[in-house]
């Protein structure tokens, strides 16, 4: 992968959008059905000294990389990724980033909306929803001046309580905002304060710890607070990238060669994401799991009358299942 150019690993990552719509085409795939899509950005922290893009210490206080991840929300399924320098911030190329990952779901064969979910990082006017998804949820600043003025013009009688582990810890209410100055569009603030927990320290004078997001979705108030609170599910994504796959370790001091690194563990990611769901019928199992349960055992291979032989251990307790996933595997119509 030293030899690879940025032109090659990109090439390298329609490989994956094209293995992407071949699963889906075979069943693994969210379906037809309203497609949720998680962006985020994460750091993987290297230590060598000459590692292209790498070599500066970022605002983490490390050196390391910092890419861009799209997932699917519920089947974890990494939609698209993109690596970037380490003193990239999160929002830097995420337009491009987001389009990108929407044209390969509607390649992939969604043909439903698609909703677009976003943290503090991609607040920018530039990071807009391409016109075949629908509404994006980014949390809004809460330290400008226009979002304190904004908080404050909700009544009292705005605020709805909502299931809490503290009692009346947590309420919801909801406004308009311009949220890119006043010549933009009204779009909808949603805004959930949360009562300080036992222990909690917060700024002086301060009642409540508020989370605003913004909004151009249909739907109940609080239907679109509790979903967007989902959208921490791509952590989940981004952990198996790390922990179950490879993601943890960029080994090369070429970038062009670390970012084909990334396209390969997110293709390994995605094998694993379909194999447990299409041969195991599993909805989320993680690459650790499934490495474990059916991939790391001892075996023995023999060979007689012609025919080889695979011996596993006697008392493996996924010998069925893994019979099973093998069989529906092997029963997949092989893509034309």
């Amino acid at each position: 992968m030293r030899s690879f150019t940025w032109g090659t690993a990109r090439q390298l990552d329609q490989v994956a959008g094209e293995a992407l719509t071949r699963a889906w085409a075979a069943g693994a795939g969210p379906g037809p059905w309203p497609l949720t899509i998680d962006i985020d950005s994460t750091h993987c922290q290297t230590y060598g000294l000459a590692k292209q893009g790498a070599a500066a210490i970022g605002r983490h206080g490390t050196r390391g990389y910092h890419p861009l991840v799209a997932s699917v929300a519920g089947t974890a399924d990494v939609l698209h990724s993109r690596l970037r320098e380490g003193l990239a911030h999160s929002g830097r190329g995420a337009a491009s980033f987001l389009a990108e990952a929407v044209n390969r779901a509607r390649r992939a064969g969604a043909t439903g909306p698609i909703t677009i979910r976003a943290d503090s990082a991609f607040y920018n006017h530039k990071v807009s929803p391409p016109a075949s998804s629908r509404a994006c949820a980014a949390r809004s600043r809460p330290s400008s001046p226009n979002w304190s003025a904004t908080r404050s013009g909700i009544p009292d009688h705005a605020w709805t309580p909502i299931p809490y582990w503290l009692d009346d810890g947590a309420d919801v209410a909801e406004t308009g905002y311009h949220p890119f100055g006043r010549k933009g569009r009204t779009m909808r603030l949603i805004v959930r304060r949360v009562r300080p927990t036992p222990g909690s320290q917060l700024a002086l004078f301060c009642d409540y710890d508020y989370h605003p997001f913004i909004t151009d979705r249909d739907g109940a108030t609080l239907e679109l607070e509790a979903d967007h609170r989902r959208h921490a599910e791509v952590e989940n994504a981004i952990r198996d990238l790390k922990e179950g796959v490879g993601l943890g370790h960029l080994p090369s001091g070429k970038f062009a060669a670390n970012a084909a690194w990334l396209t390969l563990n997110v293709i390994a990611h995605n094998l694993a994401r379909w194999t447990s769901r299409i041969g195991l019928g599993e909805q989320l199992v993680t690459t650790k799991t499934l490495r474990m349960r059916y991939l790391t055992l001892p075996g023995r291979l023999t060979r007689s009358a012609r025919t080889l032989r695979l011996h596993l251990p006697r008392r493996w307790p996924w010998a069925e299942r893994f019979g099973i996933a093998l069989d529906r595997l092997r029963c997949m119509p092989f893509p034309t």
